[in-house]
Order: structure tokens, then sequence, then C-alpha cells
């Protein structure tokens, strides 16, 4: 028995499975949040591979897939993000008529997120914003609120390309959104964009968010 093996056997059902690889994926959300997307990856691969074969089970594996796309990109292998979303809209295709509602809208909106921002890093803007204009409609649709404030912010993003006046109110709006509801690493996002695009400083600075995230527990690498 391979090492694999032994790590999945220790699950003696589907349900344990899943739960293991969401609670990798959800570690591996936290360590990419704050910018350690190497380290990132390894979790997000143990979230795939815990589910790997599992039939129907399209969550926790494209949960894992568009994790292992963003670590991708913020380790600077861009094609290889792009490869790992196809995958991951493969198995959601194949998949989602066997699911009961027909529909896994938090999977959807991922890939869109993801998409937006290897798009941004690829300089491409329009098909950034083509990206973060479906995830806004997809999330307008759902009951949360910070799927609804991140697609906002990646729009404002993808405007930076083509109207940065825009781009800017756009985001000034997502910050007094993160601000209400106390999303601060969205809030922290928005901040250095605007900061970014417009030269001038928010209330509070996106240094001053950072430094709230860190006396909370969190922990932002320095931006190189």
């Amino acid at each position: 028995m391979d090492v694999l093996d032994r790590r999945t056997s220790m699950f003696s059902t589907h349900s344990d499975r899943v739960l293991a690889s969401l609670s990798a994926s959800t570690r591996a959300s936290f360590l990419r949040q704050s910018g350690r997307h190497a380290l990132a990856s390894a979790w997000d691969g143990r979230a795939l591979a815990i589910v790997d074969g599992l039939p129907v089970n399209p969550e926790a594996a494209c949960d894992a897939l568009t994790g292992l796309a963003a670590d991708a990109l913020g380790c600077g292998r861009l094609p290889l993000g792009w490869r790992l979303l196809e995958e991951c809209r493969r198995r959601l295709d194949d998949d989602c008529a066997l699911v009961v509602d027909g529909r896994l809208w938090r999977q959807e909106i991922r890939i869109e997120w993801v998409s937006a921002e290897l798009a941004l890093a690829g300089g491409d803007f329009a098909r950034a914003g083509r990206h973060a204009e479906r995830a806004v409609e997809l999330s307008g649709e759902s009951e949360s609120v910070r799927h609804r404030v991140k697609s906002d912010l990646l729009r404002s993003a993808a405007l930076t390309g083509t109207d940065p006046s825009a781009a800017v109110e756009s985001a000034v709006d997502v910050l007094a959104r993160c601000r209400q509801y106390g999303l601060l690493p969205l809030a922290w996002a928005s901040s250095m964009l605007i900061e970014g695009v417009s030269g001038g400083r928010t209330s509070p600075s996106a240094r001053e968010i950072g430094d709230l995230i860190a006396m909370r527990g969190g922990s932002l690498l320095p931006l190189s």
C-alpha cells in the first residue's frame, strides 16, 4: 500500500473523504490568501487526491482544481492554471447532470474568478472583463455577500485596463461594502487597487488594513 492509499484508507466512507478534501481545500485557501501559493498547492493537491476516483463528486474535486489553478497563477504558471480550469470545467460538465439541483453555483463562480485573474495576469483585460461579468451575474443570484463583493472587485480590476476612473469608482463602492460586512482580505485588495490606480490613499489605507489582518491572526507576505 503506497502513501496515497494509506492516506485515503483513513476515511471509511464517501462522506468522510469529501469532508477531508474540503478541509484541505479550506486550509489551502487560507495559505493562498496570505500569498503562500506554493504551500497552498500541496494542500490543494492533497484535497484532490483524497476524492480522486469517487463517483458523482464534482464539488470537492472542483474546489481543489480551482484552488490549484489559483496556486499556479500565484507561482506565475499561467498555462498550467488554464489547463486546470479546463479539467475542472470538464468534470462539472460531466457530473452536473447527476447533481440534484443540476447546478453548482459556487464552483461555477470560482471558475470565473480564477479565469478573470489568469486573464488579468496575462494582460488580457477584455477577457478578464467577460469572466468577471459572468461571475457578477452568477453571484447576483446567490445569497452569499462575499461572492457578490468579490465578483464586483474582479470587475473593478478588469476595468483598470480600459477605464481606470470607472475602476476606482467601482472599487470605492466595493471597499465600503467590505467594511460594512467585515470582509478584511477583500477590503485590503480593493484598497490596494484604489491606491495603485489613483495614486491616493484610502481610509483606512491598505497598509492599515493589512496591519488589522495581522492583528487578527493573518500574516500577509510582503508584495515583491
